[in-house]
């Protein structure tokens, strides 16, 4: 297992998360949408306890950096308003 760090960024409150996480060493070599799955599968089972639904705007993965990007919005539990974010995820 290798190491990978997140940061989270929230707009609305200016608020901003490192999380490292545990990954597969070849998680980088997949796509863009499945290192982010892997992020909030540990999300979920490490940070809130429980299920949240994601939608992501927009992902893009920069190959050279080793860096993936996304944005979207996250939604703790049914019925609360969703929470954008800015989301990096690299391996260092």
């Amino acid at each position: 297992m290798t190491t990978y760090h997140a940061r989270m960024l929230d707009a609305s409150t200016s608020g901003e998360g490192l999380y490292p996480f545990e990954g597969p060493a070849d998680l980088m070599a997949k796509t863009a949408d499945e290192i982010v799955n892997a992020f909030f599968a540990h999300v979920e089972d490490q940070i809130l306890s429980s299920h949240a639904d994601w939608e992501i705007n927009g992902i893009m993965k920069n190959k050279e950096r080793g860096v993936v990007t996304a944005i979207g919005s996250l939604i703790p539990e049914r019925g609360d308003i969703p929470l954008p974010f800015l989301l990096m995820i690299s391996v260092n």
